[in-house]
């Protein structure tokens, strides 16, 4: 399970090196796409394959999925991580995120998000301050 938040720097060449406990559960390759609330989603292949094979069972006669579809899979791009345990971050995806030099790294269950580290402070005092909500949210659903 992915888990944790690391900075790091990304490079000039817009490489960025994965933290040693993240590189041991994404293995050799990794799927990066656009992902939701101006951050990078990554995936390891086996992760991957899941969301894929569930987005191409989508029903394609609805707006909604086709855009879903359309908004993760043309955009995303399969990486090999470097014997240095570095990936590369494609000029778009770096674009879309809008990624200076310093990021995030963030553990999410089964992806890692990329944040850069301005847009990750923002958004963590956010979601700290509606907490409680959210967890009450939750346990009406019976998750908490």
């Amino acid at each position: 399970m992915l888990i944790g938040e690391y900075l790091h720097t990304l490079d000039n060449k817009k490489r960025i090196s994965l933290p040693a406990k993240f590189r041991k559960e994404v293995g050799e390759k990794v799927v990066i796409t656009r992902g939701l609330d101006t951050c990078l989603f990554m995936f390891p292949e086996h992760a991957w394959a899941n969301i894929a094979e569930k987005l191409a069972s989508l029903p394609f006669g609805q707006a909604d999925t086709r855009g879903m579809s359309r908004f993760l899979l043309a955009g995303a791009v399969e990486t090999e991580v470097d014997s240095a345990g570095r990936i590369l971050v494609p000029e778009y995806l770096k674009e879309f995120a809008g990624l200076g030099s310093r990021v995030v790294l963030a553990g999410v269950s089964d992806r890692i998000e990329i944040w850069d580290e301005k847009n990750w402070s923002e958004y963590k005092r956010h979601i700290e301050k509606s907490a409680d909500q959210m967890a009450e949210k939750l346990g009406d659903l019976g998750i908490l």
